[in-house]
This record gives structure tokens, C-alpha cells and sequence, in this order.
């Protein structure tokens, strides 16, 4: 499969010079990135977690596990719209987002997408990186035939929110409350935004 451009895209050379890279870029990602991935998720969900899971959970989190889970997912994704993409500066992986037809209740899996997460290394936030692969997930999933997709954030995200709206996107009225461990002594609510990805 071919990989997503970037616009505009700024070429540099590797420190042999021999191979120009792109500055910014997204594609899909390859099974030997799983590690990364996993790398990255967990960074990213330190931040986003912070104050809504105890730190000790948070510190307990283990990128290894999470890099085993992405790497058997792209080594054997099942159905053939689940897709996982990666956004790099340079060579350096950044950022990822996973896409797949949507599981909840109410939605069409035939022409309902999900973004199942879209995460940002911390250290590389504010530079595009994001939205780059936000452009890439709404062209994938219309090349896909997907009609709507969706994604659920945590309802106190406000920055999160924030940079879905300003793409356009927006809430549908439809919430859930997740209990992380069964108990409810964990509860996080979260809301559901949507767009149209359009057509060609």
C-alpha cells in the first residue's frame, strides 16, 4: 500500500547524506514499529491520565505490553479496514492513530468509523504532528468508503476537545462512563465527537 503525503513536505538528508527523508510524514506503520507505538501510548497517556488515574497505575504502565498487543495487531489486523498509522519527523517516529469500523452499539460498522486512539509523543506536541495525522485518518477512512467517524475523549480533555472542534469536528450527544476496574472506584466520562470524511 502506498504511503500518505504530506503538503508541502520539506526534504532532508540522513547523516550520510546519501537518502533524502521527508521532514514530516505519515504512513502506515510497520509491525517492527511496535515498539515505539507502545513507547509512545504510554508517554501519551501519562499526560492525558494525569489527576484521573492514581500515579502509581500510571508509573505501572508498561510500554512493553502495549508494544506486544500493537505488534501482533499489525502482524495479523483481521479486518481489513483496521489500520494503524505513524507520524514521523524525519526518521523519528512521533505519533501514531489506529482506525477501525465502530464497535458501539449504536454505529454501523459497515460506514461508521472509529478512531480507537491518537496519540502524540509529549516531547513532540505542537508541531503538527497531530493534525497531520488527523488529515491522514479522514482521507483513509473515505478511501475506505466510511460515511462517519468518530472518537471518544475524556469529557475534562478540554485541549484534546479543543483540537478536535478546530478541525471540525463535534460532540453528537452521546457520552459513556467507563469503570476501570469494575468497582466503580475509578469512573471516567467521556464524550463522543464526530465528522463527515467527505468524498473524493
Amino acid at each position: 500500500m502506498s504511503d500518505f503525503g504530506v503538503p508541502e513536505p520539506a526534504n532532508l538528508s540522513d547523516l550520510s547524506g546519501d537518502t533524502p527523508v521527508a521532514e514530516t510524514s505519515v504512513r502506515l506503520a510497520l509491525p517492527a514499529e511496535a515498539g515505539e507505538i507502545g513507547e509512545i501510548q504510554v508517554a501519551a497517556w501519562r499526560t492525558a491520565y494525569a489527576g484521573l488515574l492514581p500515579a502509581d497505575v500510571l508509573a505501572d504502565l508498561n510500554p512493553a505490553q502495549f508494544a506486544a498487543q500493537w505488534r501482533a495487531a499489525l502482524l495479523a489486523p483481521g479486518e481489513a479496514r483496521n489500520r494503524v498509522m505513524v507520524a514521523l519527523a524525519g526518521r523519528t517516529l512521533v505519533g501514531f492513530a489506529a482506525i477501525t469500523p465502530s464497535d458501539d452499539p449504536d454505529g454501523d460498522p459497515q460506514h461508521d468509523a472509529l478512531i480507537a486512539e491518537l496519540a502524540v509523543n509529549p516531547e513532540a506536541t505542537r508541531a503538527g504532528h497531530g493534525s497531520r495525522l488527523l488529515n491522514a485518518v479522514v482521507d483513509t477512512v473515505r478511501a475506505d468508503g466510511f460515511r462517519r467517524v468518530t472518537v471518544w475523549v475524556n469529557s475534562t480533555d478540554d485541549v484534546l476537545r479543543a483540537f478536535y472542534t478546530e478541525a471540525g469536528w463535534a460532540p453528537d450527544g452521546a457520552h459513556r462512563e467507563l469503570d476501570l476496574y469494575g468497582d466503580e472506584s475509578v469512573r471516567i466520562k467521556q464524550i463522543r465527537l464526530h465528522t463527515d470524511p467527505g468524498t473524493e
